[in-house]
């Protein structure tokens, strides 16, 4: 079905191929996860299958790769289109209409598919998905669940042998990605349709795929073969592979079900260290002050309702919750961009309503969601000499350089921002703000594209930021870096803080926003490897 034969392919004015020299087949009717470090290759492979690459991108192709016997450099992405269906990491980008009913309908009327046809096309994709009772809502009032559910519902009215998804779950809570993943299994093994889905969070997927196709990067050629052998072998695993390797669990599990037995091997055997006792705040006033805020949008939605919080200095905090319960809005308020229907804000003792943007941002930081909303320059230097300037402060390219080399992005210097990966994106919109020192943190979602290496630098990093003094606020659906990196998680639904406490508890008493080595265990004090791995040496 999918075969490269000595492929080779470098962008426009690369030093080295991104893809280097490789040979792989991959079976009819696979269900293959596409995973490597940040910036190795993924989404590139990905976009050779349908000839985006080089089609849109330019760059060099060598060898040959065939595609459901077509060759995609030939056939440009256009005489592709029925064949391969691709989903792109951010769904929004892909739409063309407003109407979740006429978005389906659009790729059809541009091949000229029969009225009669297309209804039916339509029909067979929204039950396919089971997204029928969207049919007439505005795309732009949809949930982020949603909105991925109809991007490939989309692709699918062409009737494609391949559907390829390029970070499907990255911007959805763990209950939307399931059920986005339940849905592509589905496809998978009710149509025969062969799936490739690049994704970083393997715990979430790993378990529903039938091959692992890894990539390392550097050039090296990738490694391809059922899960569990290829998860054996590659340094990038979820947590739950990460204990069974360093323990030794054999045959690997790849499910909580399968490693449950495992557990109750070793219960015994544990000795875990107490509970650590929540932090005194002796008598400092909060660094964030919440009190009774509500927000509605245009649209007449109250996305907050009510909403008290406060966060204290040198404290580490998750915003957690489904897809539109109200986290991004809630951050917005604390730097300005938002200002509230009732309540207050108030961060570092100023208003946040009534206090001008350009004085709030001295010392609060604000990392949106989409990384390329702060990166405008000619180059990673550019980027970081610019945010200097913005702050009036001094160049200082060894500073630069360091905080750089901080988030492990320092041979990128000379690098165009729109040419790296997301993941690499995201790390240098993080370097651009904490340029001038902030006190307070506010991210969103800045995990998406991180590999697990690169998510442990970026715990490691927050902690240290948290234990200098800084104040860190971060809305995430990343389970697993709340599990080891934060002191406090609150839980959002529906525009209210329906449950705020420390992480430990919070997450052990959750189903949903509970991590891997958590539920095998179902303890407080076992979130991370690292927990059980301390509890047996102690």
């Amino acid at each position: 079905m999918i075969t490269y034969q000595h492929y080779t392919y470098r962008y426009p004015n690369a030093d080295a191929p991104t893809l280097s020299d490789f040979s792989l087949d991959i079976p009819e009717g696979a269900f293959v996860l596409v995973m490597g470090p940040s910036g190795a290759g993924k989404s590139t492979f990905l976009r050779t299958i349908n000839g985006l690459a080089p089609h849109f991108y330019g760059g060099v192709v060598g060898g040959k790769a065939i595609i459901g016997g077509r060759n995609p450099v030939e056939e440009s992405p256009r005489g592709m289109s029925d064949l391969v269906g691709m989903v792109f990491q951010d769904p929004e980008s892909g739409f063309v209409v407003d109407v979740v009913e006429d978005e389906l309908a659009f790729a059809m009327e541009n091949w000229g598919v029969p009225q009669d046809m297309m209804r039916k096309r339509v029909e067979e994709a929204l039950d396919q998905l089971q997204i029928a009772h969207l049919r007439d809502r505005p795309i732009s009032q949809l949930s982020g669940g949603e909105k991925q559910r109809v991007a490939i519902a989309a692709v699918l009215t062409l009737h494609p042998d391949i559907l390829v998804l390029d970070e499907p779950t990255s911007q959805l809570d763990p209950q939307a990605a399931e059920e986005v993943l339940l849905a592509l299994r589905q496809l998978n093994e009710d149509l025969g349709l062969t799936i490739l889905l690049s994704e970083h969070r393997l715990e979430r997927v790993a378990h529903y795929v039938d091959y692992i196709l890894y990539w390392p990067g550097n050039g090296q050629p990738p490694l391809f073969g059922e899960p569990a052998d290829i998860l054996r072998q590659v340094p990038l695993t979820p947590p739950l592979i990460t204990l069974g390797k360093a323990l030794g669990w054999q045959p690997l599990p790849l499910t909580i079900k399968q490693g449950r037995k495992f557990a109750r091997q070793i219960k015994g055997d544990l000795h875990p260290a107490p509970l650590p006792q929540p932090a005194s705040h002796n008598g400092h006033p909060p660094a964030i002050s919440i009190e009774n805020l509500w927000h509605s949008y245009p649209t007449g939605r109250e996305a907050l309702r009510g909403v008290t919080l406060r966060v204290w200095p040198g404290e580490f905090m998750a915003l957690m919750g489904r897809n539109g319960s109200g986290k991004t809005t809630l951050l917005k308020h604390l730097v300005g961009l938002l200002k509230p229907a009732r309540g207050q804000v108030q961060v570092l003792g100023m208003n946040a309503a009534e206090t001008p943007t350009e004085i709030l941002t001295r010392t609060i930081a604000y990392l949106p969601q989409n990384p390329e909303r702060l990166l405008f320059a000619e180059s990673v230097a550019d980027e970081l000499a610019f945010s200097r300037r913005a702050h009036h402060l001094p160049p200082d390219l060894d500073a630069d350089r360091a905080l750089l080399a901080r988030l492990g992005i320092d041979h990128l210097l000379d690098r165009h921002p729109h040419d790296l990966s997301v993941g690499e994106k995201q790390r240098l919109a993080l370097a651009a703000i904490l340029v001038p020192g902030p006190q307070v943190l506010l991210l969103d979602e800045p995990t998406r594209g991180l590999d697990y290496v690169q998510k442990q630098r970026l715990a490691d990093i927050l902690r240290a930021l948290r234990d200098e003094g800084k104040t860190i606020l971060m809305a995430t659906h990343d389970v697993e870096l709340a599990a080891a990196a934060t002191d406090r998680v609150a839980l959002m639904s529906q525009g209210e803080i329906v449950v705020d406490g420390p992480s430990r508890r919070i997450m052990s008493e959750s189903l949903v926003f509970s991590s891997q080595v958590n539920k095998l265990f179902r303890d407080p004090r076992y979130l991370t490897p690292e927990d059980v791995l301390q509890a047996l040496v102690s």
